[in-house]
């Protein structure tokens, strides 16, 4: 659903005050209005970028009303090169030499308690690879990290960073969001 709102703000500014007194005359103060229009913007954060993939930052509500699944979900941020404090360099067998991430939130809106994880949220390249987390988590890796396997309360959220080892010399088209039972929620990983 879209909106459009535009806002008109006017302002009135008296100058002057000041009389002048002239044979007992006195001159009229000097009135001066300035109008400024101001216009939300068209396409709200959460536009989708094509086909049905968000913009990186744009939340996704997710209504399952017959599995009583209310959701809010975002990808905010895709980081590569990771910049903050280095994890160990990805090992050889996990298909990358540096790490990225991104930061995840996922919100409970309403209903049963919902168990969140790393494992439904992945990496897909523009030659149909897919980079899966890795499952190593604590230690040294990126803080602060999204929980494995936590059961969220109604009405509070779970966020932090997943890291993949990937490939320096490729970047991710896309972030995936695709838990068991739901639709796979995508996100641009450019910037």
């Amino acid at each position: 659903m879209r909106t459009r709102t535009a806002g008109l703000v006017s302002t009135l500014i008296i100058v002057g005050g000041a009389t002048a007194c002239s044979g007992g005359n006195a001159k009229p103060s000097p009135t001066v209005t300035v109008t400024k229009t101001v216009a939300a913007p068209t396409s709200p954060k959460g536009a989708t970028a094509s086909n049905g993939v968000l913009s990186m930052g744009a939340k996704k509500v997710i209504n399952d009303g017959a599995n009583d699944v209310h959701l809010v979900i975002q990808a905010a941020e895709y980081e590569q090169p990771y910049k903050g404090p280095q994890p160990q360099k990805p090992e050889d067998f996990q298909g990358g030499d540096v790490w990225a991430t991104i930061y995840v939130k996922v919100c409970n809106l309403s209903g049963p308690d919902i168990s969140v994880s790393q494992t439904p949220w992945s990496l897909e390249y523009a030659d149909g690879t897919s980079i899966e987390v890795t499952g190593s988590t604590g230690g040294d890796m990126p803080k602060p990290e999204f929980p494995m396997d936590r059961a969220v309360k109604a009405g509070r959220c779970a966020a932090g960073l997943i890291a993949y080892p990937v490939p320096s010399d490729k970047k991710p088209e896309r972030v995936v969001y695709a838990p068991d039972g739901l639709d796979p929620v995508e996100w641009a990983a450019d910037k």
